[in-house]
This record gives C-alpha cells, sequence and structure tokens, in this order.
C-alpha cells in the first residue's frame, strides 16, 4: 500500500502487480538472458542449426558483464569509425611511399640505361 506523495518501492513484494516501467527499471538493473535453438531436420538429418541469445540490460550493466561490442563497430561508435579510418589512412600513405618508392628505383634505373647509351 503506498501513501499521498510517496511512490512505492518498484522491488516489494507486496502480492500488487507491478506495472511496466517497474518491470523495465528491474529487467535494466539486473539484466536478462532469453536462449533457445532452432534445428531444422530432414529424415533425422540436421540441415540447419540457429543459435538464439538475447541479452537485455543496461549499457552499464553490460559494460560491468564485460560486453561492449558497440564501442568497437563503426556504424555504430563515431569513435570506432575514427579509429578505421585514421588505420585506413595509414595503409594508404604506406602503400603511396611503397608505390613512390619503386617509381623512383625505376627512374633511376632508366636513367642508367639512358646514360650508358
Amino acid at each position: 500500500m503506498t501513501t499521498p506523495g510517496r511512490l512505492s518501492d518498484p522491488y516489494a513484494s507486496d502480492g500488487g502487480s507491478a506495472n511496466l516501467a517497474d518491470i523495465l527499471e528491474r529487467v535494466l538493473d539486473k539484466g536478462i538472458v532469453i536462449a533457445g535453438d532452432i534445428r531444422i531436420n530432414l529424415l533425422d538429418i540436421e540441415l540447419l542449426t540457429i543459435k538464439l541469445r538475447l541479452i537485455v540490460a543496461s549499457l552499464d550493466k553490460a559494460k560491468e558483464m564485460g560486453i561492449d561490442w558497440w564501442e568497437d563497430d563503426p556504424a555504430l561508435s563515431g569513435a570506432a569509425r575514427r579509429r578505421e579510418l585514421s588505420r585506413e589512412n595509414e595503409q594508404l600513405q604506406a602503400r603511396i611511399a611503397e608505390l613512390e618508392s619503386r617509381h623512383d628505383d625505376s627512374r633511376d634505373a632508366h636513367a642508367e640505361v639512358v646514360r650508358d647509351e
């Protein structure tokens, strides 16, 4: 039972029904895992297996559990995208330096041939 001016405790177990906000708060605070497998067989031959794992938790709780894949996904994280672009830029600069070096070597070799003639 609640008194006027006071919010009810969402974790109270007084037998009352919890509203959606209370349930969502509890799920995000504690986290929930839903797991299932789907198998498709034909004449006892396994054709397909799909393993489903669903974790519902707040970002803080997920990080606490060691789940932070979104931080490294360039589609979801600006920092990850910047890291990917920086890495790509370094690779391209190295490739350009290599090509310029080959070009200089080729030009020097051509100059020696012309001088020898």
